[in-house]
């Protein structure tokens, strides 16, 4: 799966800021470009951890795989 990451620099911070247009609010920073993309791919795999959920007696849970 890929995510688009938007880095931008902030000359006032001196650093980078990286987020993910399609996961709200789903961000991080660095103080290199590279030490953002890194940081934001940690982001992105605690965003999309599965949390508990609670489902009825007759519910069921699946797990499903996106192709883009």
């Amino acid at each position: 799966m890929k995510v688009r990451a938007v880095v931008e620099y902030d000359p006032d911070a001196k650093s980078y800021a990286v987020y993910c247009p399609e996961l709200p609010g789903c961000a991080s920073a660095g103080d290199t470009e590279e030490e953002a993309l890194k940081n934001i791919k940690e982001a992105i795999a605690l965003y999309l951890e599965p949390s508990p959920v609670k489902i009825r007696p007759n519910g069921k849970v699946f797990e499903v795989e996106v192709a883009v």
